[in-house]
């Protein structure tokens, strides 16, 4: 027998920082966080390198932030939510260092700011070169424990969404230290992250791997445009999973990608060099390693001897492998590293379900469109995180009670390997129809075995909508579509077992 509950206020699904935002904006209203590993573990955010990305300094302002935020979007972003993203930026990451987070300073008290690709300006706030994203959480989760509206179950883990008859979410079958537990509450916050361990090469932790994704889609929640998957240029290649990232802020300091003849290669790609949009440079580095001349990422003139001050986690990565990027260049791969796609939301993360909100990753406000602009994934899990909470603190518990149900099938680690390796050789950097038809048939035959597990439907999603995309655009490039067609995003439903596609113009 599985036990009940009720909650209360909203339960968020995730401890990155869009959950943990959303937590601490529910207040006065109790809010309960579930999170699969202990907080600060488990998470993308704590992982992130680059900063955030915001108008902080005189001579930028939110518009240019938002016009380099849609120019790496490749035609597909909304530009209110982009507007809404670079205008409340600057008060997100103060908002962040009131809490504590210790952003680099000059000494007149102003934000130290760096230059990465496809910014106009230098505009990203770091904490320590390139330990942003953990210094960050430290200070978020700091004030979580501190704050008495939160409440925070570890070891729990959603398995499937519970729904009354008209469809409302009313709540959630957790599993919490190994049990069952049915959780009604009067709001559900998905914060679940992205999709980077359905992939084989991927620089997030392996436990964000589109569960989120997929139990909103089999409760019939829209998904935006899962086809469109983010492969950060440098990973570092050193046969870790997760691999570990050389943060785009060595590019910007200037480190040069060679291949392994020791010749500079990107300006044969794009004219900005190291500084082009990320997609441009995954296919690149794809490019001459596919040819067999490799690929590295110099940085002993950029950087040399301030390595270990400047980037001590690439430093300390580097070094574990026995490579010393002071004097060496580093072996770099393209990784998954982010997702666009997602859950549909509005500006307030509500998605197309009652009583269910998306925040973060796992979240499609359409601000990054086709191809995420560098650093502005903390951003937005910042500035939409808190939007989601404020929205969710004034709902309340319906009075229809959930039709009856089971947790979602898990997908064990050997059919997940499996399932990894086809999404990387067909879903990757490069694709085609021969390719993701393919992978669709792993997936199928995965299926039978395990059934409607949510990796599996978020797999299934992505490779469905990357063969129904004829075009290439940001992060997804079809070898057999090379061109541009016209600005469509992609929305997603589930209709029984196949996802059924539907399109609309921006």
């Amino acid at each position: 027998m599985t036990d009940r509950l009720t909650f209360d206020g909203p339960v968020i699904l995730g401890a990155g920082l869009a959950g943990l935002t959303a937590a601490l904006a529910c207040a006065p209203r109790k809010a309960l966080v579930l999170s699969p590993t202990p907080l600060a573990t488990g998470c993308s955010s704590a992982w992130a390198q680059g900063g955030m990305a915001a108008a902080l300094s005189e001579e930028d302002a939110p518009a240019l932030h938002a016009a380099d935020t849609i120019a790496a979007g490749a035609g597909l972003c909304d530009p209110e939510a982009v507007e809404l993203l670079t205008t409340e930026g600057p008060a997100a990451v103060r908002a962040l260092a009131a809490l504590g987070a210790p952003f680099d300073r000059h000494r007149n008290g102003d934000f130290v700011l760096s230059l990465e690709a496809a910014h106009a300006k230098a505009r990203v706030a770091r904490v320590g070169g390139d330990g942003a994203g953990a210094a960050i959480m430290a200070a978020v989760i700091a004030a979580v424990r501190a704050a008495p509206s939160v409440e925070v179950r570890e070891n729990a883990r959603a398995r499937r969404l519970l729904q009354d008859a008209a469809g409302r979410v009313v709540g959630l079958i957790a599993e919490i230290d190994g049990a069952l537990v049915e959780i009604l509450a009067p709001a559900v916050i998905l914060a679940t992250g992205g999709v980077g361990g359905l992939y084989a090469v991927t620089t997030t932790p392996a436990e964000v791997r589109g569960e989120g994704l997929g139990l909103a889609a089999l409760a019939g929640a829209v998904i935006a445009d899962p086809e469109f998957v983010q492969f950060h240029p440098t990973a570092i290649d050193i046969g870790r999973d997760p691999a570990p990232l050389a943060t785009e802020a060595l590019r910007g300091e200037g480190a040069i990608l060679r291949n392994t003849d020791g010749r500079a290669f990107m300006a044969d790609y794009h004219p900005a060099r190291e500084l082009a949009p990320r997609d441009v440079v995954a296919r690149a580095i794809h490019a001459e390693r596919a040819a067999g001349r490799g690929a590295v990422l110099d940085a002993t003139v950029a950087v040399g001897a301030h390595f270990p001050q400047e980037f001590p986690a690439v430093f300390a990565a580097c070094m574990s492998a026995g490579i010393d990027p002071r004097v060496q260049p580093i072996p770099v791969t393209p990784a998954v590293h982010y997702h666009m796609g997602g859950v549909a939301t509005d500006l307030d993360g509500r998605t197309s379900l009652e009583g269910l909100l998306a925040a973060g990753e796992c979240a499609s406000t359409g601000v990054h469109g086709a191809n995420r602009l560098a650093s502005n994934s903390l951003l937005e899990a910042a500035v939409f995180g808190a939007r989601a909470g404020r929205a969710a603190r004034g709902l309340v518990l319906g009075v229809e009670p959930p039709l009856a149900t089971a947790p979602s099938p898990d997908l064990p680690d050997d059919a997940l390997q499996i399932l990894r390796q086809a999404m990387s050789r067909d879903a990757g950097v490069i694709r085609d129809a021969d390719g993701l038809a393919r992978l669709a048939a792993v997936i199928d035959a995965l299926e039978v075995v395990h059934g409607l597990a949510p990796t599996l439907v978020a797999a299934r999603l992505i490779a469905a909508a990357a063969l129904s995309r004829q075009e290439s655009r940001g992060g997804h490039f079809r070898a057999d579509f090379p061109a541009t067609a016209l600005p469509e995003r992609t929305f997603v439903t589930l209709d029984g077992r196949e996802p059924g596609l539907r399109y609309a113009a921006e």
